[in-house]
């Protein structure tokens, strides 16, 4: 019963993460503020109950199934890749240097002990 529970945790912290993308506006994905919900209020619990993270794991372990919608889109999509996947592939590119950059920075500057 406690898994059921934590998997309705999980669910209903990716709800409210939907309500907050759509209520406020915000040009995030709602589960990505439901994850971030998520680890607020863990960070104040300051701790994950073991069952929540059992089931996390046993989420985690089959993610890749979450990858066939993504598949199935690109499949349906295929004539706007064509036309637009130079201009995507350029941006997908940059953004990744720079976010590779940007963690590289951080992380140097977390390793001397100064603040960022």
């Amino acid at each position: 019963m406690d898994g059921l529970r934590a998997l309705i945790t999980l669910l209903g912290y990716t709800l409210a993460g939907q309500v907050l993308a759509h209520v406020s506006g915000l040009p995030i994905p709602g589960p990505v503020a439901g994850m971030v919900l998520l680890l607020v209020t863990l960070m104040i619990r300051g701790r994950v109950s073991a069952e929540l993270e059992r089931v996390s794991a046993l989420t985690q372990r089959h993610l890749s199934l979450l990858f066939v919608p993504a598949g199935v889109g690109l499949m349906t999509h295929a004539a706007a890749l064509r036309a637009e996947g130079a201009g995507l592939l350029v941006t997908l590119t940059v953004s990744t240097l720079l976010a590779l950059g940007t963690t590289a920075l951080i992380l140097q500057r977390l390793r001397r002990g100064e603040s960022t």
